[in-house]
């Protein structure tokens, strides 16, 4: 949508026609033998028939069913608090010392045991992100703790920690709802499991609560505003005593009634059917722990009403900072979305962002419309590009912007030359300089900041490679030929320079962010004065992430990040002098961190990362994702890459290629838990540069076997590795009924002819 178009409001509905006028049947389910023994509150008819409304009231988590004859549409609920539960906090360490160490001591804790960490005490180990309000970081504003949207809309609505939104007060059914501190000790999560659909629980005693529902009107079409329906109700008992209904606003008798009961369940109905609409192309996934394939699901809901029509950009929401302008061509919210919507197979959505990125913020000459351009994120676009054409085959979408692409590529081998120029004395001799974090540009000299960090040289050299491969049916051979030979040059000085930068006289050898660092980012940070190590986060996120380093070299640079103050309780840090009152994270580029993690074989490692982001840079049960967040309870800013993070950690520990080997690895960072559990794992239809593939496993302690299915398209890749994480050594095993050979606990398939292979690993 063009922002001349998205002010205009009126046009919004229209420019999302494409991506919204999706047609899918309701998500119905024969009626299970429970279902259909709970009590009908309520009773509805539409188009397709009459609806029984059952529920359970018995406890706070009950299933919530729309029945019609023999089937069901079951939205089941799932809460998690929004309070500490557990004490003492922080493991039992003193916060102090948890902040001012350079090494992650709560990660440390937590790895202790040599296997693989257990979620519950990486719960525990911070309490509840949003369990306390500092008003001196949100400026006082109120704390709408989680919001709801549309498509269409071109805002969202922002919902309270008691249920109220900017238009609706269930404190005027219910005056004990009054205020927030009431809601204190509440419950948060969503109906269907991953429904934008806000569902509280507030105790009122042991037996008794408020329930309240509220999720946004899916068929109103204001060009701002966000419509939204309300159920409030008292439980006692696991009986309902009085529930009222609402719908955007105050009741005005008699113009404007309180809704019926009836008018409330359509429109959850007609709700439930828009959304499962969007997601449909969502590659389906099967997990032990159901609430990571719900994250995955409710994270692209969640972008799908922060984009006004679905697809403009936008970092933040309502009234908090990064929704204004200035902020929609941040490279970081393009690049994390079209990441995130290919790896699970959402081509039009993906398609959509890469148009109107490429048509609104892009020039001719390749410059993004953004305040201070990020030299790193020109080289993950160019690589992003390659995975969309590998995935889609899309060639005319990529064709149309081709001069664009050839820009941005330009802009590095600019940057390149510059470098190259330079005396070979000089520190940043042949590295790419520039900004690697767009706020630097905000300061009053930014030059401070246009320096050859070592994550733009890693990008450029990842971007123009990547380009390079799929560039020939779009422009010259002579601009890929180009692009791979600097590539290569640079490739090589980088890697040189970075083993001549290390020093190991520390403990664990340590790594500046550019070439010439005085002291640890830590030392630098430490004076107050701004200095050229700020925002080093991003640097070794991003350098990670590219993946053209040595594995001696990558592993050595995720112990300095580690062991030098660089994490938190897992996760990429915010970087901050040390302090005594805090540590945070960084929940929106670290994922290249992570990734890092997993192509290392550090899975204790990466699977601490996914735990800990989904605990402490998500708010409980609500499950908006902070920029930063911190351990001590506070509530975070939201931002939209933050919130893309979980989809592509569980996509990588499923299935993830190789950067340049002809090679992908199935399972390599599952849980073992999860196949201790028996139960199925599987990723259907999941995209790759060899087409889709199918991949399911589970283990059977009874027969001590395990067993995967993989399928492929036409062709598969050479090397596809199927990793077993069993509780137990694995003995053999066979591909097919041939006997396979083993590497520890992973069975390598040659599968370039594609076709379907059956694993069998045992234990006995």
């Amino acid at each position: 949508m063009d922002r001349r178009q998205f002010l205009a409001g009126g046009t919004m509905v229209a420019a999302a026609t494409p991506l919204a006028a999706k047609v899918a049947k309701l998500p119905l389910r024969p009626v299970p033998a429970g279902v259909a023994a709970l009590p009908v509150v309520a009773r509805f008819t539409n188009d397709e028939g009459t609806w029984d409304v059952r529920e359970d009231l018995s406890i706070r988590d009950g299933m919530l069913a729309l029945v019609r004859g023999g089937e069901a549409v079951l939205l089941p609920k799932r809460t998690e608090a929004a309070h500490a539960t557990v004490t003492p906090a922080w493991l039992g360490l003193d916060l102090k010392a948890i902040a001012l160490a350079d090494a992650d001591l709560l990660a440390d804790k937590l790895l202790a045991g040599g296997g693989d960490p257990d979620p519950d005490q990486v719960r525990a180990a911070a309490p509840p992100t949003g369990s306390r309000f500092d008003p001196d970081k949100l400026g006082a504003r109120l704390p709408w703790t989680t919001f709801v949207g549309t498509r269409q809309a071109g805002d969202t609505m922002p919902v309270f920690p008691n249920g109220r939104t900017r238009g609706y007060r269930p404190e005027h059914a219910f005056p004990a709802l009054s205020g927030d501190d009431v809601a204190k000790t509440r419950f948060e999560g969503m109906l269907g499991g991953w429904l934008p659909a806000v569902h509280k629980v507030i105790p009122i005693s042991a037996t008794a609560w408020y329930d309240l529902i509220v999720f946004a009107d899916v068929d109103a079409n204001d060009p701002l505003l966000v419509q939204t329906w309300h159920r409030t109700m008292r439980v006692e008992h696991g009986r309902a005593t009085e529930v009222h209904y609402g719908h955007s606003y105050a009741a005005f008798p008699p113009r404007r009634p309180h809704p019926t009961a009836e008018a409330f369940y359509r429109a959850l109905l007609r709700f439930t059917q828009v959304w499962h609409a969007e997601l449909a192309d969502l590659a389906p996934v099967a997990l032990p722990d159901p609430v990571y394939r719900d994250m995955v699901a409710h994270a692209f809901a969640r972008e799908i009403m922060v984009r006004p029509g679905g697809t403009y950009p936008k970092y933040g929401v309502v009234d908090r900072d990064y929704v204004g302008p200035e902020y929609d061509g941040f490279q970081d919210i393009f690049t994390s979305s079209l990441y995130a919507n290919l790896e699970w197979g959402r081509f039009a959505q993906a398609k959509a962002v890469l148009d109107e990125y490429f048509d609104d913020f892009v020039g001719d000459d390749g410059m993004v419309d953004m305040r201070g351009p990020e030299v790193p994120q020109f080289g993950l676009t160019l690589s992003l590009i390659a995975r969309y054409l590998r995935y889609t085959g899309d060639i005319a979408t990529v064709a149309r912007i081709k001069g664009k692409v050839a820009a941005t590529a330009q802009i590095l081998a600019e940057l390149h030359d510059q470098a190259l120029a330079l005396p070979a004395s000089d520190r940043g001799h042949g590295l790419l300089h520039g900004w690697s974090e767009s706020d630097a540009c905000l300061h009053p000299d930014p030059s401070l900041w246009w320096k050859p960090y070592w994550n733009n040289s890693a990008w450029a050299v990842r971007g123009w490679r990547d380009i390079a491969r799929v560039w020939p049916p779009m422009g010259t051979s002579a601009e890929a030929d180009d692009w791979t030979r600097r590539a290569e040059r640079l490739e090589a000085h980088l890697v040189r320079r970075i083993r001549q930068e290390v020093r190991r006289n520390l403990t664990p050898p340590y790594l500046g962010p550019l070439p010439g660092a005085e002291g640890t980012f830590r030392q630098a940070l430490a004076t107050g004065k701004r200095n050229e190590q700020g925002w080093s986060h991003r640097v070794y996120a991003e350098l990670l992430q590219a993946d053209v380093l040595p594995a001696d070299l990558a592993n050595l640079i995720a112990d300095c990040v580690r062991g030098h103050g660089g994490t938190c309780i897992g996760v990429t840090a915010n970087f901050a002098p040390a302090n005594e009152t805090h540590r945070d994270q960084l929940g929106f580029i670290s994922y290249g961190h992570a990734r890092a993690l997993l192509r290392l074989g550090r899975i204790e490692e990466y699977l601490l990362f996914l735990h800990s982001h989904r605990f402490h840079s998500h708010l409980p049960g609500s499950w908006v994702a902070g920029e930063v967040s911190g351990i001590d309870g506070d509530l975070p800013l939201f931002c939209m890459p933050a919130q893309l993070t979980i989809p592509l950690l569980v996509r990588w520990m499923l299935a993830i290629e190789d950067d340049d080997a002809d090679r992908l690895d199935l399972g390599l960072g599952l849980p073992r838990a999860w196949f201790a559990s028996g139960k199925e794992i599987a990723l259907k239809q999941a995209p790759t540069r060899w087409g889709r593939v199918d991949y399911a496993t589970r283990f059977d302690a009874a027969a001590m076997q395990a067993t995967a299915t993989v399928s492929f398209d036409a062709r598969g890749p050479a090397s596809a590795r199927v990793r077993f994480r069993l509780p137990v050594p694995l003995l053999s095993a066979t591909v097919n009924g041939r006997p396979a050979r083993l590497t520890g606990d992973t069975i390598t398939i040659d599968a370039r002819a594609g076709g379907r292979f059956e694993i069998i690993a045992r234990t006995t």
